[in-house]
């Protein structure tokens, strides 16, 4: 797994590119946690994400909470078929708001 993180004009952006799995969530978990701060604004870029098990479904609602704990916000950006389609039979999606560009993301979460 992949991590880049960039952050500008208050909001951070995090591209992952790989496979979310038992093998990788450890470190994506690792990283993530770190951003989580009061009033965080987290663009999660997911268009290089090729797969995600449950592990990695789990990860994503255990940093949901956290930000959601210190008010902060999260969107989910560029998500594949078959990512959309893992989360939205599992309930995933009712959590997080999805852009198809992080563009899009950035933009919604500069509203804030």
């Amino acid at each position: 797994m992949k991590i880049e993180i960039e952050r500008k004009a208050g909001i951070t952006v995090v591209r992952l590119v790989g496979e979310m799995n038992s093998g990788t969530v450890d470190l994506v978990q690792e990283k993530l946690l770190e951003l989580v701060e009061p009033g965080c604004k987290i663009a999660l870029e997911m268009s290089g994400v090729t797969y995600i098990s449950s592990m990695g479904l789990r990860t994503l609602l255990l940093l949901y909470r956290e930000i959601s704990q210190q008010d902060g916000h999260i969107v989910l950006c560029g998500l594949t078929e078959m990512v959309y389609d893992t989360m939205f039979i599992t309930g995933f999606l009712e959590f997080f708001e999805t852009y198809e560009t992080c563009g899009e993301g950035r933009s919604a979460l500069a509203e804030i």
